[in-house]
Parts: structure tokens; sequence; C-alpha cells
């Protein structure tokens, strides 16, 4: 297990199985789903499998999504990080991409924005990677606008499963 991560009101750690309920509080709400296909889960067993999914990147590539806790009130409020990518999406292919998906209750209150500074800061500072990468629904411009937020710029449009997606990139400042 990597070492947490810790931000102003953060703690970002490695999933786990006790993450289950969270898991599925984010990914049953439909509204959660909008901009993802409408593909809410329906049952907790999902939410596990998830995790036990995310675990296996932890073995194979060293990085994954990881737990977004309130330090405050120890709550699970999502999950924010860096994934390695090996399908090809958009022409890349093995690429390490950044994420966030929070429980709705907890949306406008600058969580992402605060897990994805100290994720950008990781992947460039720890992994080394050369740069990150991120997509999202054209239309969620609270994504977007989050990702432009992280300093990540809009690159191009393109279809991805039959849906209009957004392109964004950011290359690592420490390797000019």
């Amino acid at each position: 297990m990597k070492k947490p991560i810790e931000t102003e009101r953060l703690l970002l750690r490695e999933l786990q199985l006790s993450d289950a309920d969270g898991m599925f509080e984010l990914d049953s709400n439909p509204n959660v789903h909008l901009f993802l296909g409408n593909r809410p889960v329906k049952h907790i067993e999902e939410s596990i499998e998830y995790i036990h999914f995310v675990q296996k990147q932890y073995k194979d590539f060293g990085i994954g999504r990881w737990a977004v806790i309130l330090k405050e009130t120890n709550e699970f409020l999502g999950w924010s990080g860096i994934k390695f990518i090996t399908d090809e999406i958009n022409g890349h292919k093995n690429f390490y991409e950044i994420g966030y998906r929070f429980i709705e209750k907890h949306w406008g209150k600058g969580y992402a924005t605060e897990a994805g500074k100290a994720f950008v800061e990781y992947a460039f500072n720890e992994i080394k990677a050369d740069a990150i990468y991120a997509y999202a629904d054209a239309g969620n411009e609270n994504s977007r606008r989050i990702l432009e937020k992280l300093g990540l710029q809009y690159v191009n449009s393109f279809e991805y499963e039959e849906e209009l997606e957004v392109w964004y990139e950011l290359k690592n400042p420490n390797l000019t």
C-alpha cells in the first residue's frame, strides 16, 4: 500500500473493500452517471468488483483511482486519481489519465479540484509522468472547469463510445 496523501481538507488513499458502501452510493446515483453513459450500478456487488479491479491496477501499474476521505468526519466523498490506460483513446495508448467522481451531495465544494491538484503533483513528482491526460463528455461543463483549474488544456473533441468527448492534456513542467 502506498502512503496516503493529505491536503488541507482531504485524505487520499488507496481504495479498500470497506469503501464498498460509499462506492455504491456514488455509482448507483443516475445523476452521477448523466455524462458517463447512463449506466448506474444496481447491486453493491458491482461496487465490490470495481474495487477489486482498481486494486489489480495498483498491482499491475503501481497506480489507480484512490478514495477521497474528508479528514474532519472520515467520510467517503468519492474517488480521484491517476489511472494508467492501456486502451487506445483519441490516438493515445499507454498513458496516465486523471479523473474523479464524487457523491452528489459533495459536488460544488472544491473537493475534485483539491484532490486533483494533489494528484497532478503526484503524477509529475512521484510517477515522473511526461504528461497527464483527461477526457470528459463535451456537455459536462463542471468537469471541464475542474480540468482547466488543474492546468490541463483543451486539445480536441472526438467520438468515443458514441458520445462527443473533449480531450485535455498537461505536460510535465519538470521535463522542459
